[in-house]
């Protein structure tokens, strides 16, 4: 039996080289077994067939600890199937040796601990299968195990046979049930922790990467706001000098406009510096007004539009009539104008924005024609200080991926298949919806 799972579910060789320590233990018990059983019980066993079944086995294992040298990882499929592979040695073995009736019967509770306590619900549910289906047909189709015995022996024997038969019966019949049972318990409580465990595991895990990404946002709100601070001094100097140079230069039209140009960048800057200095430390719900979907998604668009008055924009704006009424977010603003600048200046001729609404989900698409995006930039591109631009600082992107995720939506980033790249906001309004 084989569980079709994900190509995804990595189980590490770390599993495989404890298997395989478990399965040199094994082996060895089994030979002790046979050995005991031979010569200290008399049992009468097909040994060329015994030892023949262990010898595969060990090749086998011999065979799996070659292949770790080689391997960094493997598929939860894989280590499922190694196990089920033991399920069928040990029942190899079990039918030279009376199947059901045999002590070591009990072995078969092995795989599936461990696969309840390595894999998920699934798979030991297949385990489960598995033990159960070989522990019956071994009830049904075994070779007896039977001892040497002498003439006094048997003769002493002989008259409780037909008694001795019905009841050891009985007695595999008790142990098939206290088998099934025995799965029942380890498929409740055992399964039932470990997947407790790995969820336990997997949110430890989302937590500190998203402690990590929090830590990066603080450092980076730090330097902002040291930036903010001193940088003031040095564009209040370029606004006296640049309103001189105005008064100076009336009389050269073509230098004066130049000049005009200098001071509304200026005037731009010292804006948004305003602007951090003023939102800084405030929620939204708080220091933001309401306003509908759409005329916001126009406002953005009016400020973008004022960096890049020279490229086209296609926008499409389509949603549920009346628009639903959101707090307005300062830093959603700067998530958006900052992807749209990127569309910018990856196609500087035009660039597409589509945004659609619901009354509780935001989406927007921002398209660029340009020549797309390598793979491995795909593959980089969220990460901070990460950026295809010669002369770019790789926080644009980034920044407006956290912008979003902190209101609980998500940022994916893809190539169009009619060329250039594609960037999907999807944002839920619970957390910007105006009471």
């Amino acid at each position: 039996m084989f569980i079709q799972g994900s190509v995804d579910e990595m189980v590490g060789t770390y599993n495989l080289k404890r298997l395989f320590v478990f399965r040199t233990a094994v082996i060895a018990s089994e030979l002790a077994a046979i050995g005991l059983a031979v010569y200290w019980q008399a049992a009468k066993l097909p040994l060329t067939f015994m030892f023949s079944v262990i010898g595969v086995y060990s090749l086998f294992n011999l065979y799996v600890w070659m292949g770790l040298r080689k391997k960094s990882s493997a598929s939860a499929n894989e280590f499922f199937l190694h196990l089920v592979l033991d399920v069928l040695a040990l029942a190899s073995l079990l039918y030279f040796a009376g199947g059901s009736s045999n002590p070591f019967v009990s072995l078969f509770l092995l795989p599936l601990v461990i696969v309840a306590a390595t894999l998920p619900r699934r798979y030991a549910w297949g385990m489960a299968a598995v033990t159960l289906g070989f522990y019956t047909l071994l009830m049904v189709i075994n070779v007896p195990l039977t001892q040497k015995m002498t003439d006094h022996t048997h003769d002493n024997l002989a008259g409780h046979t037909m008694a001795a038969t019905k009841d050891f019966s009985l007695h595999v019949l008790d142990m098939w049930f206290s088998f099934l049972l025995a799965v029942g318990l380890i498929l409740f409580f055992v399964v039932s922790m470990a997947e407790a465990l790995r969820q336990r595991n997997q949110k430890l895990a989302e937590a500190r990467e998203k402690h990590l990404r929090d830590e990066h946002m603080v450092s980076l709100g730090t330097l902002a706001a040291g930036a903010a601070h001193e940088l003031g001094t040095p564009l209040a100097t370029m606004a006296v000098l640049t309103k001189e140079m105005e008064q100076e230069y009336k009389q050269q039209p073509e230098l004066l406009e130049q000049i005009e140009i200098l001071r509304s960048q200026v005037d731009r800057c010292k804006t948004i510096l305003g602007q951090i200095s003023a939102r800084a430390g405030q929620i939204k719900a708080e220091s933001g007004h309401s306003e509908d979907v759409k005329n916001y998604l126009q406002y953005c668009l009016s400020r973008w539009d004022e960096l890049y008055p020279k490229t086209a924009i296609s926008v499409s704006l389509k949603g549920c009539d009346p628009a639903p009424f959101i707090v307005v977010d300062e830093t959603l603003n700067q998530a958006i104008i900052n992807v749209l600048n990127n569309a910018a200046e990856a196609s500087p001729e035009r660039i597409e924005l589509r945004a659609v609404w619901t009354h509780s989900e935001l989406d927007i698409e921002v398209r660029d024609f340009g020549a797309g995006l390598s793979p491995a930039a795909l593959k980089e591109l969220g990460k901070p200080f990460f950026t295809t631009k010669k002369d770019g600082c790789g926080l644009g992107f980034y920044l407006a991926q956290e912008v979003v995720r902190r209101l609980g939506g998500d940022v994916s980033l893809t190539n169009h298949r009619d060329g250039g790249a594609c960037v999907l906001i999807s944002l839920p309004l619970q957390k910007l919806l105006a009471e």
